[in-house]
This record gives structure tokens, sequence and C-alpha cells, in this order.
């Protein structure tokens, strides 16, 4: 259910320079250097291959949330296919069960992410002051996945 008129600034296309500023942001997520960041680890859903991305972890209302302001990329497919991701923060790692959520649950868990993660607001067509309901209309664009203990 996308909406065609959707035009983000800039989408998302891996370069040399993301794979390199990726693998600069996963050492530092590693060491626990970037507030709110951890290093999410999925299982290609075809080749089986370990891939780690440096992802912002939103709390929000006593839950926390994962958010993909690329959109549809690629951890998301392979975290659907399993149901499950891994995040890793210093010495500490945690499984999770996800749950897509909806637009509507979505929309605040987007704003507080915009919030949060400078570096992405440019994939956004709402900006950080404007009301929920901007987030909920391009939700579809962002998918939110709830955190749970693992199942």
């Amino acid at each position: 259910m996308t909406d065609s008129s959707f035009r983000p600034e800039r989408t998302y296309r891996p370069s040399r320079w993301r794979h390199l500023e990726n693998a600069v942001m996963s050492a530092l997520t590693r060491a626990g250097l970037v507030p709110h960041s951890n290093l999410l680890t999925t299982r290609g859903r075809r080749t089986g291959k370990i891939r780690r991305n440096p992802v912002l972890i939103v709390d929000l209302h006593g839950k926390r949330w994962l958010v993909a302001p690329y959109g549809s990329v690629g951890w998301v497919h392979n975290a659907r296919a399993a149901g499950e991701v891994e995040l890793s923060r210093r010495r500490d790692t945690h499984r999770y069960s996800i749950r897509e959520v909806s637009a509507e649950e979505a929309g605040p868990v987007l704003q507080r992410y915009v919030e949060l993660a400078s570096a992405t607001r440019r994939y956004f067509e709402a900006s950080r002051n404007d009301p929920v309901e901007r987030f909920v209309a391009e939700a579809d664009h962002h998918p939110v996945f709830e955190l749970l203990p693992p199942t």
C-alpha cells in the first residue's frame, strides 16, 4: 500500500562511501560511543549470511522500537522473514522477536526518531516540528518494529 506521490529528498543507495560510513558507525556503535545506537544482526533470508547494520533504537512509552529510515532495505526483509533480530551494544547482546506495527502506531515513533536521528532526516518528508499526522501519512515508507522478548 504505497503512495506513488511520496518523494523523499533522497533515495537510499548503498555506495562505497555508505559502506565505509556504516563500517565506522558499526565500530563506534560496538564500542557504545553513539547514543541510542545498537548493532543490528540479521541472517540473510536467501544466503544465510550474517548481516550487521548500525541502527538507532527509539525508547518511547515504555517500549523499544526499531525504525527503518531508508525504507524496506535488506535488513528489513531479513528481519521480516526471520521474525527476530539481534541487537548488540558494547559487550551486551540481546535477541528480540519483532512485530511490525501499523501506520497509526508507527507515527509517534517516527516523530521521535526524526528528533533523535539528524543524519537520516533527509529521508523523511515530515520534519521534526510537524504534527504526528504527517508521520502517520508516510509511515508506509519507513517500517517500524516493536522489539519484544524472544518467543
